[in-house]
């Protein structure tokens, strides 16, 4: 990361950089109202520490996130920052998520409010993980950890124009007990995303994959029903790849033809669920990914299928008809920029790869951005 190296090369103060995320905050969070705690002192603090760590030690390549700013989801997220913290990372708030008294999960409230997308007000930023993207696109941190448990990283990350990873279902630990949510990661930059990776997994990294990667749109899984507008985004965001010479699509010997995960999701989710439908939808759909994956090395489709809703909720449509089939199975994805709908908000194109090929998606993402200008 950019802000890493310049602080390591002692060019950038960490407190310096902090302070300039906690000046940022201040004045930008009445408004758009993305932080439920920001912790000022303690993050000034913080950086003064590794200030004086590498002044004393020269360079430490023990401390990949020197100086970093970096914001948690809710109050509870600093348990499970101790990687981030430990590469030299300064936690400077928690970061909204949704309030008591509603089933929907796209939007967040914050100290002062509800959050609000940084492109347009009176839209939702997504969810549970609002404040998170919300922070991150309106350039207050660099990176903010999420999870994500039905496309609650993904959803944000494409509502508000920023790029989200979501993690292999066992790779890292969650509380879940379902299994469900894994953790995740919002970012500027696919870079930023693949730096948090590295972190977390404690990965060297990865060699550059061979291009073009190989890869499958599907605009609906089969079953999803998306608006046209996503997809066409989507699909407009796929032919950049094409034509940069990043991806190269591939027919797959069987159309993509998932079953609708919802009732199985919902019905891990629900305790005493009579979940014999749940495991046999779970088996099939893993059976029909392991066949696509044995085609390609990714599986595209939009993010979201609908433009961000507004604060009233998003009525009868699932925001997650699109992602959760990947709680489900279990596989990484990431949210990439897809460019802007006629409403003025962003669109994201996912990226699906398969199991325990996490670092394969920023990789492509960096490739996607350095060709098109992302």
């Amino acid at each position: 990361m950019e802000i890493a190296a310049g602080v390591t090369a002692r060019e950038l103060r960490a407190a310096d950089v902090v302070a300039e995320a906690l000046d940022r905050i201040e004045r930008t969070d009445p408004q758009l109202c993305a932080f439920v705690e920001v912790w000022g002192e303690e993050a000034l603090r913080r950086a003064g520490e590794v200030d004086r760590r590498l002044d004393r030690r020269g360079a430490d390549l023990s401390l990949p996130l020197a100086g970093v700013p970096v914001a948690v989801k809710g109050r509870h997220g600093l348990r499970t920052a101790g990687p981030l913290l430990a590469a030299g990372a300064v936690a400077v708030g928690a970061t909204s998520v949704p309030g008591p008294g509603t089933p929907w999960q796209t939007w967040g409230l914050g100290t002062r409010g509800r959050t609000v997308n940084p492109w347009r007000a009176d839209r939702t930023p997504g969810g549970s993980s609002a404040g998170a993207a919300a922070a991150v696109a309106a350039g207050l941190v660099p990176l903010a950890t999420g999870s994500d448990g039905a496309g609650s990283v993904r959803i944000p990350a494409a509502w508000c124009g920023v790029v989200g990873l979501k993690t292999t279902a066992g790779r890292l630990p969650s509380a879940d007990r379902t299994g469900l949510a894994v953790p995740g990661v919002l970012a500027r930059s696919a870079a930023d995303a693949a730096s948090w990776w590295q972190v977390v997994a404690g990965e060297p990294e990865p060699a550059l994959p061979t291009l073009p990667v190989t890869a499958v749109w599907s605009p609906d899984l089969g079953f999803a029903g998306p608006d046209p507008e996503p997809v066409a985004l989507g699909r407009a965001a796929v032919e950049r790849l094409v034509a940069a010479g990043v991806i190269r699509l591939v027919r797959p010997r069987v159309p993509v033809r998932l079953m609708d995960p919802g009732p199985a999701w919902l019905a891990l989710r629900t305790p005493g669920a009579d979940l014999a439908g749940a495991h046999h939808v779970r088996a099939e759909n893993d059976r029909r990914l392991a066949a696509l994956f044995a085609d390609a090395e990714l599986l595209l489709t939009p993010t979201a299928p609908t433009a961000p809703h507004g604060h009233e909720g998003p009525g009868e449509r699932y925001s997650t008809s699109l992602t959760w089939a990947f709680n489900l199975s279990g596989h990484p994805a990431l949210s990439l920029p897809a460019g802007f709908g006629s409403d003025g908000c962003p669109a994201g194109l996912q990226l699906v790869a398969p199991h325990g090929r996490e670092a394969l998606l920023p990789a492509v993402a960096r490739e996607a951005e350095a060709r098109t200008g992302g």
